[in-house]
């Protein structure tokens, strides 16, 4: 491995809009599935477009405060389909991590503490999604890229229509 290529991480990971969701756990955890989910969802307008970065096998480098994932070479444009086998697709060759989702996380809880929320990884600090055995990751995620942060004032936010402080994208709910 090469100084440019990064660490090697056992991860997949899918372009969504212009940043990157980072998919950890381990073996059987879901990742593939997830990023799979991911792109679909991308083209049945959930979430912004999703393209696969890499499904197995990444390489991470931490430059300028972010965090870039590339596929490794030989798995480029490979995604696993569990009962399918392994497909080609189009991929996206990198990407700056903007979200990380750990499954099978031993640190799941149903209100994670904010730190639990947050992850260093090669010095640069990125939002984090623990999930926990038996829970589908996917409504996580997207609610994660959909809503806006709620606000830490008892009272909710002036573009809050119910008046109670969720916000939820038009794209996902209306009146």
């Amino acid at each position: 491995m090469t100084a440019a290529a990064g660490a090697s991480v056992h991860a997949s990971a899918v372009r969504i809009g212009d940043r990157a969701v980072l998919i950890r756990g381990p073996s059987g955890s879901g990742k593939s599935r997830l990023a799979f989910d991911l792109i679909l969802a991308g083209r049945a307008g959930q979430i912004a477009p999703a393209l696969l970065i890499g499904d197995d096998r990444l390489h991470l480098h931490a430059s300028q405060g972010q965090l870039l994932v590339r596929p490794a070479r030989e798995l480029a444009g490979l995604i696993e389909i569990r009962g399918l086998g392994i497909f080609s697709c189009e991929f996206a060759p990198e990407a700056v991590v903007g979200l990380v989702v750990d499954l099978s996380a031993a640190d799941a809880e149903r209100l994670p503490p904010p730190d639990a929320l947050l992850i260093d990884i090669e010095g640069v600090m990125i939002p984090r999604i623990p999930v926990g055995v038996g829970y589908a990751p996917l409504p996580l995620v997207v609610a994660a890229l959909t809503m806006t942060a709620i606000s830490s004032s008892s009272l909710p936010a002036a573009d809050c229509s119910k008046g109670i402080g969720n916000h939820i994208s038009p794209t996902i709910a209306t009146e």
